[in-house]
């Protein structure tokens, strides 16, 4: 049976950067919400029109779109030797919502830290290098405000339930930061 993580930190953290190299060290799926609603509105898909405007103004898609896409996601039979979800979830009711779906338990929870400057001088990189619409400084602040109100305190909520949570210093190159992870997780 492989892993069943989920990857927590700020936008710009790196987390899906991360995520993608442990699952394919893993062998599982990377399943990164964020993508996942991109390639919907790419696509020109119902789920993608609504989620494009929503992410246009700088909030998050509303719970139910996104519980029901992962949800869908978790079903395909190469989840079910594992998987490292980037992205989700994002809030508690979202974890309560995953916990009820789940069946097998979360092997851990790994959550980058990165200082908020450093974020905003990332997301702001990568807004200008990849032309995205939805990374301006104010839809950026915006963003972080949403993940230190709704998403920091799943930290507390999966020590609670008994999962192992891995804080690892996301600061620092690419090749850096995932020795941490690797390290964090006993992945030699």
């Amino acid at each position: 049976m492989g892993l069943r993580l989920i990857f927590l930190g700020p936008q710009g953290s790196g987390k899906g950067t991360q995520a993608s190299r442990l699952a394919r060290l893993m062998g599982v799926p990377h399943i990164s919400t964020g993508a996942m609603l991109r390639e919907a509105v790419a696509d020109g898909t119902e789920l993608g029109r609504k989620a494009d405007a929503i992410m246009q103004a700088g909030d998050l898609v509303p719970d139910d779109l996104v519980v029901a896409m992962v949800g869908e996601r978790l079903s395909q039979p190469d989840a079910k030797c594992g998987y490292l979800l980037d992205g989700f979830p994002r809030n508690v009711a979202q974890a309560e919502a995953l916990d009820a779906v789940l069946e097998d338990p979360l092997d851990a929870v790994v959550r980058l830290d990165v200082p908020h400057e450093e974020l905003m001088k990332r997301m702001l990189l990568r807004a200008e290098a990849e032309g995205r619409a939805d990374d301006t400084e104010e839809g950026i602040s915006r963003r972080l405000e949403i993940y230190w109100e709704e998403t920091a305190p799943l930290s507390g909520y999966y020590a609670n339930t008994g999962v192992a949570v891995r804080v690892v210093d996301g600061f620092g190159g690419i090749d850096e930061v995932f020795a941490r992870v690797a390290l964090s997780m006993a992945v030699e």
